[in-house]
C-alpha cells in the first residue's frame, strides 16, 4: 500500500524561499534534499507542484520541467489524478549535474566542443528511437519555436524545449542530464540584450533537424545538428572578437 506522508514542509529549509534555485538542476537538489529530510521511502507521494511553487518561488514549468527529469530516471512516477511518487531510493548527498561555467565567449566555446559531439548524437539516436509521441513533441515545440520567433525575434525558452524534447526523444536520460548542466551559461549568453539575434541563422536548419528525426535518417540528423552548432559557433567567435 502507498505510505502517503505528510508534506508539510514549513521547517524545512530546502523548500524555502530562494531567489538563487532558478535551474531545474537547484530545484531537484532542493527536492532531493526534502526527500532525505523527511525521510520518504518508495512508494511515498511528493507535495504537490503547487506547494513546490511555493516554496522555491519557481514557475511551475520549471517544477514540472525538473520532475521530467526524476521520471526519466524512473525516481518517480507521476499517477494522473493521484500525485507523483517516489520509486527509488534517494540518499543524503545524491545531486544532479550542475557546471559553473562563466558566462564569456572562451568557456561558451569550450562548452560547445562538448555539446557538439552530445548533440550530434542525441539526434541520430532520436532518429532511430524516437516513438510517435517523441515526434508529436518534437513537431510541437518546433511549431511553437517558429511562432514565437515570427512574433518576438527570438525564441530562446522555445528554442530549448526543442532540443529537450530530441534529448529525451532518444531514449538516453543522461544526455538531458549533461546538456542541461551547461545550459545556464548559453542562456545568458542567448539572453544578452546587446545579442538578441544570436544564433537566428540557424533557425530554418531546426525545422530540417525535425524533418530529418522524422524520416529516421540518423546520419542526416547528425550533419543538421553540426551545421546548427556551426552557426552558434560562428556568433560567438564574432562576438568574442568585438
Amino acid at each position: 500500500m502507498t505510505r502517503l506522508v505528510s508534506t508539510a514542509t514549513d521547517n524545512n529549509p530546502a523548500l524555502q524561499s530562494s531567489a538563487s534555485r532558478l535551474s531545474d538542476v537547484q530545484v531537484l537538489d532542493a527536492i532531493s534534499q526534502f526527500v532525505c529530510d523527511a525521510k520518504l521511502k518508495i512508494g511515498d507521494k511528493l507535495p504537490p507542484e503547487r506547494e513546490l511553487v511555493e516554496r522555491l518561488q519557481v514557475s511551475r514549468n520549471t517544477i514540472r520541467e525538473a520532475l521530467k527529469r526524476w521520471e526519466a530516471l524512473a525516481i518517480i512516477k507521476r499517477r494522473k489524478g493521484s500525485g507523483t511518487f517516489l520509486t527509488a531510493d534517494i540518499q543524503p548527498g545524491d545531486s544532479f549535474l550542475s557546471l559553473n561555467i562563466k558566462n564569456d565567449p572562451q568557456n561558451i566555446l569550450h562548452t560547445l566542443e562538448i555539446r557538439r559531439t552530445l548533440e550530434t548524437q542525441a539526434g541520430a539516436l532520436a532518429a532511430l528511437r524516437a516513438s510517435p509521441e517523441d515526434l508529436a513533441e518534437i513537431e510541437k515545440r518546433i511549431d511553437e519555436v517558429e511562432r514565437v520567433h515570427g512574433i518576438l525575434g527570438g525564441a530562446g525558452d522555445q528554442d530549448w524545449e526543442f532540443h529537450c524534447a530530441i534529448y529525451r526523444a532518444s531514449h538516453n536520460p543522461i544526455f538531458e542530464q549533461i546538456i542541461t548542466g551547461m545550459h545556464s551559461a548559453f542562456h545568458a549568453f542567448f539572453e544578452a540584450p546587446a545579442q538578441q539575434n544570436f544564433a537566428d541563422g540557424s533557425l530554418p536548419l531546426h525545422r530540417d533537424l525535425f524533418n530529418a528525426i522524422k524520416e529516421r535518417d540518423p546520419d542526416l540528423a547528425r550533419s543538421i545538428t553540426h551545421k546548427i552548432l556551426d552557426i552558434t559557433e560562428i556568433d560567438v567567435r564574432r562576438i568574442a572578437n568585438g
